[in-house]
């Protein structure tokens, strides 16, 4: 199988993730749940997680990375904790749903919340301007919560741009880093990321199942859950202290273990040699396909190869052909795993008119290779001349 469907989740890992899941799994006990060699290794192993990943992401206490089982829980402790009914929020067109439906829910609370539209100019390439989302903020506006890029055609948002915006206005900033995590270089003190929630089985190349969020000092996250922490158990309510604030119940210890591998592996290989090559293979299979007869491609491409920030994602139809047959030929036909549908973003299907449709979304890792995107490449030109 030549896989493609990355931006879903990551299969192809480093060895060492696949050998520290197993480890921990043989050896590892329940973290801050006793004294045995079994559970201190779970601690220390889980600790080191913490330390690795804050400096990863730039940060400077590692009490404040909270370890969740994916970006979706993460978004929904950071949304759910944040915001009380008669505040503000503002988000954008771009976002999943693991952004969406939690405002969604917390605007039936009586949280106001404003999607800031895509801003193409009349051309429709799904890109968001910092200055829109400037001239949305209002005096009773709490925060802005923006993705990093979409999930559905790789475009990058000026983080870091938003952040100066958030900090001189004095709100909250939270970001979904699902896609680039691991991809691009992400920093919450240089960028005035508040919090950053991030997921271990894509970019990261950890497993299923981790993922956390770094909070930053001005973020004060009421806790969602509550429960066992392993410390302070005589109290009624949730520790006030990070992480056990977040931290309910039993901590996927084989899984960070496993996280803790695939991120010493991409500080090993760096992850500006990640981006480069991905960013490769993207370009590669973006000037094959584009001739293609009937062919759409979604997404601002225009700044390749100049200053070059997008994920290595392509998300294409072929003439009138549904998603879901293109994406079952691949597959079936020349064993080539995509991802068809709507991907989770209603929001820019309807801005690109495919509710109906869906998209076909190639996208590619470290470890795929040029061959694999020539014969991607040659499969879409044969459909294409068959449909």
């Amino acid at each position: 199988m030549i896989y493609m469907d990355n931006a879903a989740t990551t299969i192809k890992k480093p060895d060492a993730v696949y050998d520290a899941v197993l480890d921990a799994m043989k050896h590892c006990g329940n973290s801050g749940r006793g004294t045995s060699d079994a559970s201190l290794d779970a601690s220390r192993k889980i600790y080191e997680a913490r330390m690795c990943l804050t400096e990863f992401f730039g940060g400077e206490d590692a009490d404040r990375l909270v370890f969740t089982a994916n970006s979706t829980e993460a978004l929904n402790i950071a949304i759910h904790g944040l915001f009380e009914p008669g505040e503000h929020v503002i988000t954008t067109q771009l976002e999943h749903n693991s952004v969406l439906r939690p405002l969604y829910m917390q605007r039936e609370r009586g949280v106001c919340v404003d999607i800031v539209p895509c801003s193409d100019e009349g051309i429709k390439k799904g890109v968001i301007c910092s200055r829109d989302i400037e001239a949305a903020i209002r005096p009773d506006t709490k925060a802005i919560v923006c993705t990093h890029a979409s999930n559905l055609t790789g475009n990058v948002v000026d983080i870091k741009s938003i952040g100066q915006i958030a900090r001189k206005h004095d709100l909250l900033f939270i970001v979904d880093a699902s896609q680039t995590a691991g991809a691009l270089p992400i920093n919450v003190k240089d960028m005035n990321i508040d919090v950053l929630c991030f997921t271990g089985h894509k970019g990261l190349m950890g497993p299923q199942g981790t993922g956390g969020l770094y909070v930053g000092e001005r973020a004060d996250i009421k806790p969602v859950k509550s429960g066992g922490t392993g410390v302070l158990s005589f109290l009624e309510s949730q520790p006030t202290e990070l992480p056990t604030r977040l931290e309910a119940g039993t901590l996927n210890g084989p899984g960070i273990a496993g996280l803790l591998a695939g991120v010493k592996a991409i500080e090993e290989i760096g992850v500006d040699n990640i981006y480069a090559k991905e960013h490769m293979l993207m370009k590669a299979f973006l000037k094959k396909i584009k001739t293609i007869p009937g062919i759409r491609i979604y997404g601002d491409f225009d700044m390749l190869p100049d200053n070059g920030r997008h994920c290595a994602i392509v998300s294409v139809n072929i003439a009138d052909m549904d998603s879901a047959e293109v994406s079952d030929i691949l597959m079936n036909e020349y064993g080539i795993a995509t991802r068809s549908g709507i991907h989770c973003a209603p929001l820019m299907h309807k801005f690109f008119g495919t509710q109906n449709q869906g998209m076909v979304r190639f996208s590619f890792s470290y470890y795929n290779t040029v061959d694999e995107i020539n014969e991607a490449a040659e499969a879409l030109m044969q459909i294409a001349a068959l449909r």
